[in-house]
């Protein structure tokens, strides 16, 4: 941000111009990746279960970037990250409405089955 300057109207050329960069590209791409994959992961079970396998990047992404990147990760700011991780915890334990087909073979109910020979729904 400092080789572009401020965000303003006169520079919106730019501003598009960065989009172009691969870093951005790059960035946009392994967001779009995560999403899908969140979206798919919530469409197999229950916040109770996804949540808390993404809440363990707060504390990763402060971890690495004051270890990488050398950031000032001050004594509040591992509080607050504290504080979201116990907020997880307390989701996590909730109710699960996640079912789990038996095992050994079980197959989940089907609404219709066909008899077999006769072509008719049962």
């Amino acid at each position: 941000m400092r080789d572009f300057g401020a965000v303003t109207s006169a520079n919106w050329r730019l501003l598009l111009t960065a989009f172009l960069n691969p870093w951005i590209i790059g960035g946009i791409a392994l967001l779009v990746l995560f999403f899908t994959s969140y979206l798919t992961a919530l469409s197999w079970a229950d916040l109770t279960y996804v949540l808390p396998a993404t809440a363990v990047s707060y504390i990763l992404m402060a971890a690495l970037g004051k270890l990488f990147l050398h950031e000032n990760v001050t004594p509040s700011h591992w509080l607050g990250i504290a504080l979201v991780t116990v907020g997880v915890g307390v989701v996590a334990s909730g109710p699960s409405h996640t079912t789990h087909p038996a095992r050994h073979g079980h197959r989940p109910p089907q609404e219709f089955e066909l008899r077999r020979g006769t072509g008719t729904e049962s």
